[in-house]
């Protein structure tokens, strides 16, 4: 079980009230509301592994290079003077929390793995890409669609609906919900747009015209050499509309497509059996950080997995 762990703890985040508090007074409700995810994501789809992917760049510049736009409307308006890169705009009662997410996570056992200058997302699609095993991603960002794969049994459990509504996506429930495949996925979203990534996509084209300009055509290659051939057949507006957009559609690719190739650090996912050390560790960030009935959740989840 690959996680999204940003996407996770944001909506961990918005979905668990700020009256969550440490001792100290510091808001856990992001904690809190993660370690609750964590245990009902074990106890549902019971995984032997997790893997908690982390955004090391979340904004990497080579995808900024290509589209400047990208993720332009999440950078945050206030900048210390030797911020480099950008930095993200983030609740200012969310900040201080990531620390201790990674710090509880280490301790329950899942390892945090991120690469320099990537996001999260291209951890998952290298880990998803190579591995042995089945593969449950556990995100709501549908740029992760593109990973899907029925051969390799790598499905998307997408959260965009909330965690009491969670949608499994195969490629049949991908194909049923957007009329692509998951190998068009990256194509349509280029074609699309993204408003949530800063990428604008082909004006003119929803996605009912990006649909069918794949049905047509297969991939993006091919729609952009049947909108240079007159006599393709393709309509005249949307014609003009694919060629006016070439410049974006010779670099969107690179951007939407997330890597598969990364060379990620060692680490083990495996879900072990706590030792006495790490049981006596979580006893004191749990009772440090006031995470309660939602550290006892995830420690029974993981220890019913590992035993």
């Amino acid at each position: 079980m690959l996680l999204d762990t940003a996407a996770l703890y944001f909506r961990a985040f918005y979905a668990v009230p700020d009256s969550m508090r440490a001792p100290n007074g510091m808001p856990v409700n992001a904690v809190r509301g993660l370690l609750d995810i964590v245990a009902r994501l074990a106890s549902e789809f019971q995984p032997s592994e997790i893997v908690a992917c982390w955004d090391d760049a979340w904004r990497p510049q080579w995808r900024v290079d290509l589209i400047p736009t990208y993720k332009t409307h999440r950078v945050a308006a206030a900048q210390p003077a030797d911020a480099d890169p950008p930095l993200e705009e983030v609740p200012d009662l969310l900040t201080p929390q990531v620390a201790v997410i990674r710090e509880v996570l280490g301790a329950l056992g899942v390892p945090v793995v991120g690469a320099p200058d990537h996001e999260a997302d291209d951890v998952i699609g290298t880990l998803a890409s190579h591995s042995p095993i089945p593969v449950d991603v556990v995100t709501g960002d549908r740029d992760l669609f593109q990973l899907v794969d029925d051969s390799r049994e790598v499905r998307v459990i997408y959260t965009g609906r909330g965690m009491a509504r969670l949608e499994i996506l195969t490629d049949a429930a991908l194909e049923a919900k957007y009329g692509v495949t998951p190998a068009q996925y990256a194509d349509f979203a280029a074609l699309r747009g993204d408003a949530s990534d800063g990428l604008p996509g082909v004006p003119g084209v929803g996605e009912k015209t990006a649909v069918r300009l794949l049905s047509a055509y297969g991939n993006l290659d091919g729609i952009i050499a049947a909108a240079a051939a007159p006599a393709s057949g393709m309509a005249a507006p949307v014609r003009a509309r694919i060629l006016a957009a070439a410049d974006y559609l010779t670099v969107a690719p690179a951007v939407v497509k997330v890597v598969r190739d990364l060379d990620l650090p060692a680490f083990d996912a495996r879900i072990r059996v706590s030792t006495r050390e790490q049981a006596a560790e979580l006893d004191r960030l749990g009772a440090h950080w006031g995470l309660g009935a939602s550290m006892t959740r995830a420690r029974d989840a993981l220890g019913a997995l590992s035993s």
